[in-house]
């Protein structure tokens, strides 16, 4: 049937147990494919209709047959709803007939493919040695940034910083868990002075002071900034000796630069396709990122063909 589709819910991808690393991978074949001109996509569009709401779309398309298009919806007063405050759903459809595929979850995409991508410029730019991770913020990107991240490198320590009690015990048990030290840091400075890693990932809220200082870091520590850099203090961002965003054309055409361009060393898609010697200069490196058109793909068909592949999901239509 041409109207039938597969719907595949957060708590059904959760389930299929699809872990960042696979979606990293994922992610790296589909960079190759942008590089080879077989994968299109298109900047990231944000609108921000006020209330402190933030809403964004992207799309991209592929010769091996599919159209993703993804929405998704950040709404701070969900939490006095009794609502998760991130909200949205990712559309696959046939590319060669526009036809729909699948209607996919956009939280779980949205959460594994932003730990993903980080994991992908942290195979290039952090020490393979690291132990200390630092996490500022401690929602859900936390969360999927400690799963990726615990499988890349031989962590020891967790330092959290974050404002609710509740998410920082919620964090620090879930670093417990997996055999690691946890702290919880009373001020900035404490969580950046020894960490080897450093995840940012407040609330996307330009009304933030900027409270991080990159010139505590130690010299050779890497920082994933999925928070568009709202938390770092400008004056102390040229501390990165390198800094790489996630797509240098979107971060050209944003109404808001995250830094000043010149101080973008490449995109995501130079540190795979060219492996850039960045290690030459014992200064911090980080990777500054908005979210790509090309990692929700990247996530969303990775997991449409393992449920397909598994009879997971609900047919609709049939």
């Amino acid at each position: 049937m041409t109207d039938s589709f597969l719907y595949l819910p957060d708590a059904e991808l959760e389930g299929m147990k699809i872990s960042p690393n696979d979606v990293a991978a994922a992610i790296e074949a589909a960079l190759h494919a942008k590089a080879k001109g077989t994968l299109y996509t298109a900047p990231k569009t944000p609108i921000l209709p006020g209330r402190d709401r933030y809403m964004m779309s992207t799309m991209a398309v592929g010769d091996d047959g599919f159209t993703v298009v993804k929405q998704v919806s950040v709404c701070p007063e969900n939490t006095a709803r009794g609502l998760p405050a991130i909200n949205g759903a990712i559309m696959v459809l046939d590319a060669e007939t526009g036809l729909l595929r699948a209607i996919v979850g956009a939280n779980w995409v949205t959460a594994v493919r932003t730990a993903a991508l980080s994991a992908v410029a942290a195979k290039r730019l952090a020490d393979p040695a690291s132990q200390t991770i630092a996490f500022v913020g401690t929602g859900v990107q936390a969360h999927s940034h400690l799963e990726a991240f615990a499988a890349l490198f031989p962590l020891k320590r967790v330092r959290i910083l974050g404002r609710g009690q509740a998410n920082i015990e919620k964090l620090a048990r879930k670093a417990e868990g997996m055999g690691f030290e946890a702290k919880a840091c009373a001020t900035p400075d404490e969580a950046l002075r020894d960490a080897d890693i450093v995840v940012t990932s407040v609330t996307l809220d330009y009304t933030i002071k900027p409270f991080l200082n990159a010139a505590l870091l130690k010299p050779n520590a890497f920082a994933a900034i999925t928070d568009l850099c709202i938390p770092w203090l400008p004056d102390s961002m040229p501390s990165f000796k390198t800094v790489f965003v996630d797509d240098r054309a979107q971060e050209a055409e944003s109404a808001k630069p995250m830094l000043p361009y010149d101080q973008i060393a490449g995109d995501l898609t130079d540190l795979v396709m060219q492996s850039p010697d960045i290690k030459s200069e014992n200064r911090p490196t980080a990777f500054a990122f908005r979210g790509i058109a090309l990692g929700d793909y990247a996530a969303a068909v990775l997991a449409l063909r393992r449920a397909e592949a598994s009879g997971a999901g609900i047919h609709v239509g049939d």
